[in-house]
């Protein structure tokens, strides 16, 4: 089965990058593949407290997860799977697509302020040439209409 990878963070289009990976995937008849990545740099501290610190950080993806899953099950019927790694993201999610051949599709979210895409889809736009699969990036202000009426 062809899966669309899509990532979660704290990023407000990540919403609707979630939302374009489970439509694709209902109407394809694939599935959705959700990666958050953990990064070091938030448990540079004593070592008691970056376990306390890392386990923290997995339960919050956790609880996100299930909002995103949750919504996939009930208005998409995919049952999304999700995947923590731990490093920089970028990396982790190169390593995660050579990691899983089933993968078919990443989708990343693009932000709408004035900085740009957002640092994971100017990072990964950089190396799409040679990447294994095709990068989909969906706009951050897209409504939910829309994005219905083109997936």
């Amino acid at each position: 089965m062809r899966k669309f990878l899509v990532i979660l963070d704290d990023s407000r289009e990540c919403l609707n990058a979630m939302r374009f990976a489970a439509m694709r995937a209902a109407k394809t008849g694939g599935g959705v593949e959700i990666l958050s990545v953990i990064e070091p740099e938030e448990f540079n501290h004593w070592i008691g407290v970056g376990d306390i610190m890392r386990e923290e950080a997995r339960e919050r993806i956790e609880v996100h997860y299930e909002v995103f899953a949750k919504w996939m099950r009930d208005r998409q019927g995919i049952d999304p799977e999700l995947v923590i790694r731990e490093g920089e993201p970028v990396t982790e999610i190169l390593a995660q697509i050579n990691d899983d051949p089933e993968i078919g599709v990443l989708v990343l979210g693009a932000g709408t302020d004035k900085k740009g895409p957002g640092p994971l889809v100017t990072q990964l736009s950089r190396s799409a040439g040679t990447l294994s699969v095709p990068i989909t990036i969906v706009p951050g202000d897209l409504s939910k209409e829309r994005l219905e009426s083109i997936t």
